[in-house]
């Protein structure tokens, strides 16, 4: 089978930086060279039609207000996640208190394809690096939708764990790195009630046949290598460029685990300032205390969103050594990716309605800008040449 690498860019495209406001249901576009805002994308232009539907159906009624009670913390979440397709023509969402992924137009900013999610909520997605397909997970269905990006089509899926979370394709597009978080919305967060957060899974899946190739708890693996007392429940994630090395944000956990996936084994563990250490669990947003990690091109280097903590840090792979590069109060870092060519780490501020440029070389803060209601995810992409933001 052919890798899935990326084909060449259309000279008729300009790159961008996609910032996806949850709360607001907008997407800010942004110039990757001087960091201006170049326009604004609305995320739900179907807003009326869409509460038409929830306000006469009492099951999607409970659960858009759950949402929002919930994960939402008193918000409703209209961007989660969002991609380009590799000509700049649609802007690939999904849209949590909607349940759906949908296909905007980026130029006249209408909804060009709608994929309901099964279940009630949908989450983080992953590109492939053909561009060709998202992978979606389906909250409440535990499982995974794969789509074509041009139609909306779903192409396959795969079965997850309670309430599948992150998605990473691998570089050669052949598999897909997927984990499930187990109940995070639920109440009992001390660990002695651990057993009742649910199934948290990592999983390696065929991105063709969608066959499952390894599905393990962490917990075993933590509880061998000596960390009983960590969390299994896996967030966000970063690997080496030979993705041997995994790196794990787990709940609760103010730092990351690091796996190797040849031995199969728990290696070491990265502890990094809790400036929180009287917070109680149940205040933890979603039982995140950290939630965003990304890795420079070269695999030397980590960046951290310390959620809980306030704080972005770049973290050396080879030393653990951490130097805390931002602290703006209430700052509530949410996602942290790299730029292509692995040179930036763009971190997204949700309290303060920002998004951080640090250079992994200097280790240093070289841009922030403002953005939208509660930012969350980051995505490099692509719109027209001759883009202007589309009307509303």
């Amino acid at each position: 089978m052919a890798a899935r690498t990326a084909p060449a860019t259309p000279a008729t495209t300009q790159p961008v930086i996609f910032v996806g406001n949850n709360w607001d249901g907008t997407v800010q576009v942004i110039d990757p060279d001087g960091y201006d805002v170049l326009g604004q994308i609305n995320a739900i232009p179907d807003m009326d039609e869409r509460m038409a539907e929830i306000y006469t159906n009492p099951v999607r009624l409970a659960y858009f207000l759950a949402i929002r009670m919930g994960p939402g913390e008193g918000n409703d979440q209209y961007v989660d996640d969002m991609y380009s397709t590799r000509d700049g023509r649609l802007l690939v969402a999904s849209r949590p208190s909607l349940a759906d992924v949908v296909g905007i137009d980026t130029r006249t900013g209408e909804i060009a394809w709608r994929f309901p999610v099964d279940g009630q909520r949908s989450d983080h997605m992953a590109l492939s690096p053909d561009g060709e397909h998202v992978a979606v997970s389906a909250s409440t269905a535990n499982l995974v939708h794969v789509l074509d990006v041009d139609t909306g089509e779903e192409v396959g899926r795969f079965p997850s764990g309670d309430t599948p979370h992150e998605n990473v394709y691998s570089a050669d597009g052949e598999r897909i790195f997927h984990a499930s978080i187990g109940l995070v919305y639920t109440p009992l967060d001390q660990p002695a009630f651990d057993t009742t957060k649910g199934e948290r899974i990592f999983e390696i899946v065929d991105a063709d046949s969608f066959e499952i190739l390894e599905r393990f708890d962490l917990r075993d693996k933590l509880d061998a290598a000596g960390y009983s007392d960590i969390s299994s429940a896996i967030r966000p994630m970063a690997h080496t460029p030979d993705e041997r090395y995994f790196y794990f944000q787990v709940s609760f956990f103010h730092g990351f685990v690091e796996y190797d996936t040849v031995t199969g084994e728990v290696t070491r563990v990265a502890n990094l300032p809790n400036l929180v250490p009287d917070m109680p669990r149940e205040q933890y947003v979603n039982d995140s205390a950290h939630h965003g990690l990304a890795m420079n091109r070269k695999g030397t280097k980590l960046c951290v969103a310390g959620t809980m903590d306030d704080y972005a840090a770049i973290v050396d792979r080879e030393t653990f050594r951490h130097n805390i590069i931002s602290r703006p109060e209430d700052g509530k870092p949410y996602w942290a990716t790299s730029s292509k060519d692995g040179s930036r780490c763009y971190l997204s501020w949700s309290g303060t309605d920002e998004m951080s440029v640090i250079d992994y070389r200097t280790e240093t803060e070289i841009a922030r800008v403002p953005v939208g209601n509660h930012p969350q995810r980051i995505r490099e992409g692509f719109v027209p040449a001759d883009w202007t933001p589309p009307a509303g």
